[in-house]
């Protein structure tokens, strides 16, 4: 009689440990996931690297799923003032999505908005990497630089990934870089496979680390070896 009554007990005790058990994988392979904050202009000037990104973005998640996965969180300026900042996405799908539902607008460059929101990010829970992707700069720079430096100090390097050849943006750009402990790259507005070669190269950084980077350079283009080599 006494076996019996304590069989429902050990029942209860085994579904609580595997429920237990299930619960801390989920949390330790979320912890092991790289977090990646994908930010754009989306002024009326990207439209057509806008496009170009939706149909390459899905790569950064691909790329990582060895190294533990990737969540991202898309965001861009554009218009009059606004800025948007998105749920962080493991799925490249609802990324997808998200950015296709996204109609550039005409309007001047909110970087300082990128930086200090990732900096409030980064400060509640450990951002590896901000990628951003512009082709001009119409901001105090100094205040640009100043914001880069505390990313920086947080272990969070900026990637800026500048379209066209515009020369004051280039210069400020690579400051925003070396400030943050980042890197600077300019791409061909026509080459698709050289954004998506540095958009998997960013990804891969942030999953796995400086190391799964290099040997991601090893089999890349020249583009991304320019990148790697300003990491070290």
């Amino acid at each position: 009689m006494s076996n019996k009554t304590k069989l429902p007990s050990k029942r209860n005790d085994i579904n609580r440990f595997l429920q237990n058990a299930a619960s801390t994988a989920l949390a330790s392979k979320s912890e092991n996931r790289g977090r990646l904050i994908f930010a754009m202009d989306a002024t009326a000037s990207r439209e057509p690297s806008w496009d170009q990104a939706c149909h390459i973005q899905g790569e950064m998640f691909t790329q990582t799923t060895e190294l533990g996965g990737l969540d991202i969180q898309l965001c861009y300026y554009r218009g009059f003032g606004e800025f948007y900042a998105g749920e962080w996405l493991s799925n490249a799908n609802t990324l997808l999505k998200q950015m296709t539902g996204v109609a550039c607008l005409g309007g001047h460059t909110q970087i300082k908005k990128i930086l200090k929101h990732s900096i409030k990010a980064t400060r509640l829970k450990k951002v590896n990497a901000v990628v951003f992707i512009g082709d001009s700069m119409e901001e105090n720079v100094d205040e640009l630089c100043q914001l880069a430096g505390q990313l920086g100090l947080l272990g969070t390097p900026l990637f800026m990934f500048h379209e066209g050849q515009d020369v004051r943006t280039e210069k400020a750009f690579r400051q925003i870089a070396r400030l943050s402990n980042g890197a600077y790259c300019a791409f061909d507005t026509h080459s698709a496979q050289q954004l998506k070669e540095l958009l998997s190269a960013v990804a891969i950084f942030a999953a796995g680390g400086k190391q799964a980077l290099a040997d991601f350079s090893k089999r890349s283009g020249s583009i991304v070896k320019q990148l790697t080599h300003q990491l070290k």
